[in-house]
């Protein structure tokens, strides 16, 4: 059996720590999936993907243009067979496509359970994400008024296999802070379809992996407003593009937004430019 500090859930509630580093991977603080119904919550936003196309009523492309090394194009995003496809890929002019969709000009929200159903890329370089943010980050440094990133999940290849990364950040600026990398490792990550969740109250961050509990932070937590994002995402430095294999794909089978009833009384809105 694992050793206690092993499986302990990780509860960041100090101080900011330098974001350079991840931190150890860890096992499920517990075996027992979380169930959002039996803990008061009600479903108030989904989308499974289905027909042909993005569903721009929910979501939009976002940031496209050059990020980086890439380009982040329509022609890396796919809808079909039940499934959103991020691609990273590369064009018939040699450039390295990237993919990102967002719900900021569709819908925003205010704490909840949050999860998505996914299967992450297969090679090191590129990287699937899954985070949520604030239309004001770089505004101000107070993640309660000015709100955080916070990414629910990053599936990073070079950290090894069967690992996941969860991180907050905020005050966007030279004085960003962050919680650094809390690694989540399970057996069989590497393949198929897993859920990535994250809990959000007032008090606290807590994330999930295939509704296991497996971090805990308490810092940098946002009062305000956030949108959804998924992406494929690209590194800033080529030379760590060596091993990626393209083309890549994030694919997501749903995502989905839970509340409890005072929380979804809260009008959904929109803030900021899309």
């Amino acid at each position: 059996m694992a050793s206690r500090m092993a499986w302990a859930m990780i509860a960041v509630s100090a101080a900011a720590l330098p974001s350079a580093a991840q931190r150890p991977a860890v096992g499920p603080r517990s075996r027992t999936e979380f169930d959002p119904v039996a803990q008061g919550y009600r479903l108030a936003w989904e989308d499974e993907f289905e027909g042909t196309s993005l569903d721009r009523t929910k979501w939009k492309p976002r940031a496209l243009g050059p990020r980086g090394p890439s380009v982040v194009s329509e022609e890396a995003i796919e809808v079909r067979d039940g499934y959103l496809w991020l691609w990273a890929k590369k064009d018939a002019v040699g450039r390295m496509l990237a993919s990102a969709v967002g719900t900021q000009a569709t819908y925003q929200f205010r704490y909840g359970y949050i999860e998505c159903r996914a299967q992450t890329q297969k090679s090191p370089g590129v990287w699937g994400a899954f985070w949520i943010q604030s239309t004001d980050i770089a505004r101000g440094e107070d993640p309660a008024v000015f709100g955080a990133e916070i990414d629910i999940m990053e599936c990073f290849r070079k950290l090894g296999p069967d690992i996941v990364s969860h991180n907050v950040h905020w005050a966007y600026g030279p004085n960003q802070k962050s919680t650094r990398g809390m690694q989540s490792t399970l057996p069989g990550l590497s393949t198929g379809f897993h859920t990535y969740a994250v809990e959000w109250t007032p008090e606290r961050y807590t994330f999930f992996v295939d509704g296991m509990p497996f971090h805990e932070a308490t810092i940098g937590i946002s009062r305000i407003p956030e949108y959804l994002i998924l992406s494929m995402e690209y590194p800033n430095d080529p030379k760590d593009l060596a091993r990626t294999l393209f083309p890549d794909v994030f694919v997501v089978d749903h995502v989905r937004v839970w509340q409890r009833p005072e929380q979804a009384t809260e009008k959904a809105g929109v803030r900021g430019k899309p």
